[in-house]
Formats: C-alpha cells, structure tokens, sequence
C-alpha cells in the first residue's frame, strides 16, 4: 500500500515537472512570438495603414514613381490614393478591401515577389472605375446613359485616360525623378511661401 502510494505520488511529482516544462516552454513561446509580431508591426509601420495618408503608400519603395507621379498631377489637390484605389461607398467595403489588398502586397514585397512592371488587377480596376464615376459623376451623366443603351460600345475610363495620374509609369525606372525616399513635398519652400503671401494679399 505504502509502496503504491510512494508510487502514485513519484508519478505525480513526474507530471507536474512536466506540466512545468511544458507551460514554461509555452509561456516563453508566446513572449517570443508576441515580440516577433510587435516588431514586425513596427517595421511595416502597420499603424500607418488604417489612415489614407499618400506617404503610406512609400512605405515600400517599388511604389516610389507612382507617388512621385500623383504628387506632380492635378489629381494631388482633390484625390489621395485611397479616393481611387478603395471602394468608397461603405466603410467595411473600404476596410475589407484595403485590409485584403494590403495582405497581398505585404506577402509580395516581403517576399521580393513583386514584378518589374506593375499592372493592376481587375478588381483594382473595377474599384478605379467606380471611383472616377462617383468623383465626376457631373461630366459623365449623359455618357452613363448611352453606356446603359448601348452595352457592347461600353468602355472603361481608361481606355481613354489610361495616363491619369500617374502619365506611362511602367516600371522603377519609368520615372526618373521618382527619389526614394520621396520628398515630403514636390512644391519648392520659394514657390510655397509664394502662394502663402498671395493668400494673405486676398
């Protein structure tokens, strides 16, 4: 009985080590990949990506001559990036898709995937679309309805405006100008303060 006893408590003391080992290896397992996670979100800037901030976009250099692109276009004093490239007309269309999209470009740059020419994607393309029909939707009215009526001379935005904004940006060395890292502001300080002053004169 004594010897049983003896017995059921060394194979108690047998599994609660273990248990302890187990649990430590578990708890330093998970310091570890709680750290690994925080600073994979620090590097990425992870933060950065729930704001439509242009800049985010330089987040991964590639993007560099679109930036430089828009920034040099008409389309910098009304649309950041965000107004064209993610849905617009509910907030969980815009979160979902921005949180798809930025998964997949993570995936790809971080794994140096990414192609030499950058092509968008049909459903980017569709978003696109809709996008420059909500923004212009006063000068393009009438081209809507032929639209409707006549489905098979249906065309795209950007069958004629391909170029808008970004002009023929091809590849990282289609922009010459593109410095990575970009420039806060493509507006020199002298032109700047000029249109500070006319401001202040009205």
């Amino acid at each position: 009985m004594i010897q049983r006893m003896m017995r059921m408590l060394h194979s108690g003391m047998h599994t609660f080590t273990a248990y302890r080992r187990v649990r430590s290896f578990l708890i330093i397992a998970a310091v570890i990949t709680c750290g690994i996670g925080c600073y994979a979100v620090y590097v990425s800037r992870a933060w950065s990506y729930v704001s439509d901030d242009p800049a985010t976009c330089v987040n991964c250099h590639i993007m560099g001559p679109q930036y430089a692109t828009w920034s040099h276009s008409s389309h910098r004093e009304r649309a950041h990036c965000n107004d064209c490239h993610v849905p617009q007309h509910s907030l969980i269309d815009h979160y979902a898709f921005k949180a798809k999209d930025g998964t997949r470009h993570a995936a790809i740059f971080t794994l140096r995937a990414e192609p030499q020419v950058i092509h968008i994607r049909s459903e980017g393309r569709h978003v696109v679309e809709e996008n420059c029909i909500r923004c212009h939707r006063h000068a393009v009215n009438s081209l809507m309805e032929y639209a409707k009526n006549n489905v098979k001379d249906r065309r795209g935005c950007v069958s004629c405006h391909r170029e808008v904004p970004h002009g023929r940006v091809n590849s990282l060395a289609s922009a010459p100008y593109a410095r990575v890292p970009v420039p806060e502001s493509p507006v020199p300080a002298w032109l700047s303060d000029m249109m500070k002053n006319e401001k202040v004169r009205k």
